[in-house]
């Protein structure tokens, strides 16, 4: 009995080493050189533009959505005419199926919203449920902002986005722990 006891554990911890490996192979990161140029351009944690980029397009640079929303960051163009004026840079809706553009005003834009809302959670339901729902609900005390009371966000599309968002960051952390510069070469 306490040969199989060991043998599980051995195998248990084997398991570990390796699991990030395997979780690498089965949930690969596209675009690791361009998270990395967003990450360092506009002081976006990689985890985090890597996260949204797998819940919102599932690294597919041609996914559209239902509400027109393109790309790898499902920017809406209304939203990138917006980014791209404050940049100063001229972006046409077909640039948005560019993954080096796409992730370039995607990031932008998150990292306004960041730097707008008070929590992180605030931010990424923002960029889910659009800023102007998330500070009514924040000043209304429908919710506040935080991950423990991510239950009482209204819209359940963006509840769950939040979450999985969250979710996927960690499971990157985990994946890479040395971060992803290894990827970019």
């Amino acid at each position: 009995m306490r040969l199989l006891a060991l043998l599980l554990l051995g195998a248990a911890v084997v398991g570990l080493v390796f699991l990030p490996e395997i979780l690498q192979e089965v949930i690969p990161l596209g675009y690791p050189e361009l998270i990395s140029l967003a990450e360092q351009r506009h002081g976006v944690d990689w985890a985090l533009i890597a996260a949204v980029i797998q819940v919102e397009s599932g690294f597919s640079p041609a996914a559209v959505s239902k509400k027109g929303a393109v790309g790898l960051m499902q920017i809406m163009p209304d939203t990138a005419a917006w980014v791209s004026a404050r940049l100063g840079e001229s972006v046409a809706q077909e640039d948005l199926v560019d993954p080096k553009v796409n992730i370039h005003l995607g990031t932008y834009y998150l990292r306004y919203l960041l730097d707008r809302f008070a929590t992180e959670q605030a931010a990424l339901a923002a960029y889910n449920g659009g800023p102007t729902n998330v500070s009514r609900w924040l000043e209304e005390g429908t919710w506040d902002g935080s991950h423990g009371d991510a239950h009482r966000i209204p819209f359940p599309e963006t509840r769950s986005y939040v979450r999985r968002v969250l979710l996927m960051r960690r499971l990157y952390r985990f994946m890479y722990p040395q971060g992803i510069q290894e990827l970019e070469h």
